[in-house]
């Protein structure tokens, strides 16, 4: 295994690891003992479900989550590929440095000039690119849109506006617990033609990926997604 800085996906829910990730991805990681993550927790549950005898006690963690001071020193977070020894990047859900403060961590190594390896796993924003049947090739990913009522109407008016004038589909996500309130602000702010794809629980066995324009969504009954991580996307 060369000495790099491994990105290292996870699964997208209570799903075993075998269900989402390749083989080889449990090989690298067998190995690593040096780990960035989002929370200690999270990750240490993640090593145990690759393998149940995974040495936890003899591995670093380091937290880099989106609680780090903006002005935090991470100069020595790369240590041990200082030293020669590979180390890995683990964020709670998904892949890590996309909506993710890992990328701290990434953007730190390339200036140094370390490897920076990506393995392959679950990223819920192509995927839900792909269930949705919009433009996959023009799109842009806006994270969280603004909680205020007013600024968040404003700025969902403004999306809607790029997916028109840009040919471009737009994607943002909301905290789950307000999934229903999100659907409700964008009900209110888009015109009825244009279409909304709510892509949520994906991978998971409550897995959910509809499209339809915003009048039809208002002759369906409001889905059942609170407190379940969702993407919203919107296109013409």
């Amino acid at each position: 295994m060369k000495t790099a800085l491994y990105l290292i996906p996870c699964p997208m829910g209570d799903v075993p690891p075998e269900n989402v990730l390749p083989e080889y991805n449990r090989s690298i990681v067998i190995q690593l003992r040096h780990f960035i993550v989002e929370s200690r927790k999270c990750a240490v549950r993640f090593l145990i479900s690759l393998d149940k005898n995974f040495p936890i006690d003899d591995c670093t963690f380091t937290e880099l989550s989106e609680h780090t001071d903006a002005k935090a020193d991470l100069s020595g977070i790369l240590n041990p590929l200082k030293e020669g020894q590979s180390m890995g990047v683990i964020s709670d859900a998904g892949c890590p440095c996309i909506g993710d403060p890992g990328s701290r961590a990434v953007e730190l190594a390339q200036i140094k000039g370390y490897q920076v390896v990506p393995l392959v796993g679950p990223n819920s924003m192509i995927m839900a690119i792909m269930g949705s049947g919009f433009n996959g090739q023009n799109f842009a990913f806006n994270g969280y849109l603004p909680v205020k009522d007013g600024e968040r109407l404003n700025k969902l008016k403004a999306l809607e506006n790029k997916v028109y004038k840009e040919d471009q589909t737009q994607l943002f996500i909301e905290t789950p617990y307000r999934n229903e309130k999100m659907f409700d602000s964008i009900i209110k702010a888009c015109k009825p033609s244009t279409k909304l794809c709510i892509a949520c629980g994906i991978t998971t066995s409550g897995e959910m990926i509809v499209t339809k324009t915003i009048d039809g969504w208002k002759k369906t009954k409001k889905p059942e997604f609170n407190k379940i991580p969702a993407i919203f996307l919107l296109y013409k």
